[in-house]
């Protein structure tokens, strides 16, 4: 199934009654174990046939998983940064690019947590809660002129008629199936804010053009606005976040790590199965099964090794996180950089395993394992594709200064 550009349909709303109040973090794992069992039964095929999920998102959004996030004080369970990295492993190893579509949600979130009134908080909390899903109208083409590419041509701007937006934005992963588009965008006075678009707002346009060859139905294509309409109760001052200390970045880098993570042990599970069920011994090997091999063993031995060194400071990192989160208040810009260095650390383990675990499979397996009705390669695609999310030879650098420079990680959600 291709993208199309034809214009997309509206999202559900739930009714109250549909959607569940998760309560603490045990009951966030439950339902993402829940979740994960449903969605892994039908990721091989929307894979290939680019079915987007629709229904599934609905489910994902009655469990309640949506609003894990949400503080107390507006009742949510604000459940803690181990417990969402831990959410989003579970349900990407059962479906990666179903399991990657939420990811925006949660950072735009800690943004509204960080620089939003408590009226903006009371209402789109609510929101939340109740089930609806916010997308992303993420990175775009750089402007003429500009020098770097964080100098886009989206722009909010003040009419007789009220605020207006106008831009065009790509790589905008959950949008097509949200309720709303939060979108990064430059005021009157050069100044980044972020603006939460209703999704039915006139002149956006959602256009299903994403046709990557991994992630495939996470339908990450462009969002277009043409003097939409804005409430400015909808307008978040988002420049404010680079001179204050906070875990925002951090924290998207945190469930990127962790789609990684859960890609990586889709691959692994699926390699056993298939080294146990299928793969044939090498002729020299004197062997009657191939899970008898020595070389295959050593080789998994590895693997093993090297996920779970990934999970591990993965999970490190998310009770890093929380300790910085319960502790002095507000954050320090030590706090903030040590988190950074932190989730770059984990960022290039899970990188690494999630690409050397789909890589392996094939070598392990053997060539069997390549046939199109085991669908496998999705693995690989989907973990080539989505760890060029933010490279990780820059983690590296960022490691790399900070330890031998003491240099700080600039702040912004890439770190």
């Amino acid at each position: 199934m291709k993208p199309t550009a034809e214009p997309a349909k509206a999202p559900r709303i739930l009714s109250p009654s549909e959607v569940t109040r998760i309560g603490t973090d045990a009951q966030a794992i439950e339902a993402a174990h829940r979740l994960a069992a449903d969605f892994a039964q039908g990721a091989s095929r929307r894979d290939r046939e680019r079915v987007l999920p629709w229904d599934e998102l609905d489910r994902w959004s009655a469990s309640g998983l949506g609003g894990i996030t949400v503080p107390r004080a507006y009742g949510g369970p604000q459940v803690s940064h181990a417990t969402l990295a831990e959410v989003f492993v579970i349900l990407n190893t059962a479906d990666s690019s179903l399991g990657q579509i939420p990811q925006n949600q949660f950072g735009v979130l800690g943004v509204l947590a960080e620089i939003g009134t408590p009226a903006q908080k009371q209402r789109l909390y609510g929101e939340i809660l109740a089930g609806r899903r916010l997308g992303n109208a993420g990175p775009e083409r750089k402007a003429d002129g500009a020098a770097t590419v964080l100098q886009g041509i989206t722009r909010i701007r003040a009419t007789p008629e009220g605020l207006r937006v106008t831009g065009r934005r790509f790589y905008s992963t959950g949008a097509l199936f949200a309720h709303r588009v939060p979108v990064r965008a430059q005021d009157d006075e050069g100044r980044f804010v972020q603006v939460w678009v209703p999704r039915d707002a006139p002149g956006l346009t959602v256009v299903d053009d994403w046709d990557a060859f991994g992630q495939r139905t996470t339908a990450s294509g462009t969002v277009l606005l043409d003097e939409v309409p804005v409430d400015e109760q909808d307008v978040l001052p988002a420049w404010q976040l680079a001179d204050r200390p906070s875990l925002v970045g951090p924290t998207s880098q945190l469930i990127q790590a962790a789609i990684d993570q859960g890609i990586a042990e889709a691959a692994v599970a699926d390699t056993l199965r298939f080294v146990r069920e299928r793969a044939r011994p090498w002729v020299d090997s004197g062997l009657a099964h191939a899970h008898d091999d020595p070389y295959i063993i050593g080789d998994i031995g590895r693997l093993q090794i090297d996920l779970l060194a990934a999970r591990e400071v993965l999970r490190e990192t998310g009770l890093l996180f929380d300790a910085i989160a319960e502790g002095q208040s507000p954050i320090t810009a030590e706090d903030s950089a040590r988190a950074s260095v932190a989730v770059a650390e984990a960022k290039v383990l899970t990188t690494r395993i999630a690409l050397e675990a789909g890589e392996k499979l094939f070598e392990l397996a053997g060539s069997s394992s390549t046939r199109a009705e085991h669908n496998l390669d999705r693995h690989w695609r989907n973990a080539r594709v989505h760890t060029l999310h933010d490279p990780v030879r820059w983690k590296v650098h960022l490691i790399g200064n900070a330890v031998l420079n003491g240099e700080r990680p600039a702040r912004h959600s890439w770190n």
